[in-house]
């Protein structure tokens, strides 16, 4: 189970980048065809107004936000498996420590009482 959440993130967020770039081909295909037999100013000033221009915009902006995001949770996935890995050892070490510690803080405890009964 611990290999389908590693590969599950990843596999999605390069799924949906490839489905991004797939479609923005398609459309840029599209508006090629249409730019192609146009002049360059007639071009330059259906490029703002042009639907599939916006639509292929669009598109690239979703795929590099996709991406970072990607990074984003391939970094914090990181994090967490170096913590699953070394939070073990840490606990392990404060549990030894009290665990030693214990005894003592009773001894500590019972001369303390034994001086109040004094005093």
């Amino acid at each position: 189970s611990s290999s389908s959440l590693a590969a599950s993130p990843r596999h999605s967020v390069v799924l949906l980048a490839a489905m991004v770039r797939l479609a923005a081909a398609a459309f840029a295909s599209l508006a090629w065809g249409a730019y192609a037999a146009s002049s360059a100013a007639d071009a330059a000033e259906r490029g703002a107004m042009n639907p599939i221009r916006k639509v292929v915009t669009m598109l690239q902006s979703m795929q590099k936000k996709v991406e970072q995001e990607g990074e984003k949770e391939k970094e914090l996935y990181e994090q967490f498996q170096c913590h699953c890995k070394t939070g073990g050892g840490d606990l392990q070490a404060s549990i030894a420590a009290a665990e030693a510690k214990g005894p003592e803080v009773g001894s500590s405890i019972e001369a303390a009482e034994g001086k109040l009964a004094q005093a």
